[in-house]
């Protein structure tokens, strides 16, 4: 049964994968499923080893899944789900959709044009655990974000100036005044000298004075919230602070692991020489963390640059030739590479100069930061491929703009 050149796709799943094998000349070897499960896995795996399998095709780059098939040595490839999609009607007229037959459309792609896409490769462990790290605080940031919206929302109906008293509702200082003054009633007494006495304990290292945020909180519009509905409220208000202030604490505690994984990368001086503030360690530990550190991952830097959200999709037909939104990428790096290039316009010379002459072109803030994020893209991908850091006397097309303008 190990005879011949064996091909398979797994179609996964939260609970149970359907897995296709088939043989060199397309003909379906065996179709099998296996639990989401230990059990289930070793199983899977074994019985992919146990045929002869040369090459597995799956639907994700990273999981749990590929990890124990990388792990038990078989070559995997990722497939995007927009080209399972468009290769169904390849074998089936009818527009029918299975989870076998998607296994069986994966298999085929494995043995008709495996030579289209790249082998995974795993990331050092360290990567892992920075890519670990960068993604489950950007989750926490965006719960905090919604609580935050959502507590603002509250305020906004009975309470106006407590959301405009400081300038982030859901900061340290701010959650800390409304667990201590909740709704106007428990502020009534508050002036100057109280709030004084509040902002020393807690630290609050703002520019404002006492007066002038008393004057913020007193000079909103007031609320005209009945009695029981500003209990209600305020019983929201206490709710939301319960959500969002260990929030705010745990995103802190991640953000101080994210800075020491960084540090312990090797790539880490790479990536963070692309800032001019050091602090910025969080785009810096997610650039690095998306991008990985499998060199092979990215051979041109064209590959990073439409991985992460800088190329336009060419989309011609017959005299007409457009470019289209990428949308099929690496979200969080095309996030990553966005706000890195955005922040080097402001003191980089060469940015800016790529990003005016693309405004003056006619392109929205947010295409020319695509079009800066490109560019640096080949930046990027250069040190990263060489393992050194960005030197702005060695750059030559920096060097060269700064002599034609001096």
């Amino acid at each position: 049964m190990g005879e011949g050149r064996r091909f398979a796709g797994v179609d996964w799943a939260s609970e149970e994968h359907a897995v296709c094998v088939v043989d060199e000349d397309g003909r379906i070897v065996e179709g099998r499923r296996y639990a989401h499960d230990e059990r289930g896995i070793a199983a899977l795996c074994a019985r992919l080893l146990g045929v002869g399998v040369e090459l597995v095709a799956i639907e994700r780059p990273d999981g749990l899944v590929i990890d124990r098939l990388l792990d038990a040595g078989l070559s995997v490839i990722a497939v995007h789900p927009n080209q399972v999609v468009a290769m169904r009607p390849r074998f089936s007229a009818a527009g029918g959709k299975s989870d076998n037959f998607d296994a069986f459309v994966l298999a085929e792609l494995a043995r008709t044009d495996s030579h289209r896409f790249r082998i995974l490769v795993p990331d050092s462990d360290r990567t892992k655990a920075l890519r670990a790290i960068t993604r489950a605080r950007e989750d926490l940031v965006g719960a905090r974000v919604a609580l935050g919206n959502e507590l603002r929302a509250q305020l906004e109906c009975f309470w106006p100036g407590a959301s405009k008293i400081f300038a982030e509702v859901d900061s340290p200082i701010a959650l800390a005044f409304l667990a201590r003054y909740p709704s106007p009633a428990d502020a009534r007494g508050l002036g100057e000298q109280r709030l004084a006495s509040f902002l020393a304990r807690q630290g609050y290292s703002g520019r404002r004075t006492p007066g002038e945020l008393l004057s913020r909180l007193r000079g909103a519009a007031e609320g005209r919230a009945g009695e029981l509905e500003s209990k209600a409220r305020r019983q929201i208000v206490l709710a939301l602070l319960a959500g969002l202030q260990p929030l705010v604490t745990q995103i802190s505690d991640l953000t101080r692991q994210l800075r020491a994984a960084l540090e312990d990368h090797p790539d880490a001086d790479t990536f963070r020489s692309l800032f001019i503030d050091p602090k910025s360690v969080v785009c810096a530990a997610t650039l690095l963390a998306e991008i990985g550190d499998s060199r092979e991952r990215y051979p041109t830097y064209r590959a990073l640059a439409a991985d992460g959200g800088q190329a336009p999709v060419a989309v011609e037909s017959g005299k007409s030739k457009r470019a289209r939104f990428r949308w099929a990428c690496d979200h969080r790096l095309r996030d990553a590479i966005a706000t890195m290039a955005d922040a080097s316009r402001h003191h980089n010379p060469w940015a800016a100069d790529i990003y005016t002459r693309a405004r003056a072109r006619g392109a929205t803030h947010q295409h020319a930061v695509r079009i800066l994020g490109r560019a640096w893209c080949q930046v990027i991908w250069r040190l990263w491929h060489d393992h050194t850091t960005y030197d702005p006397d060695q750059h030559t097309a920096r060097q060269r703009l700064t002599a034609a303008t001096t």
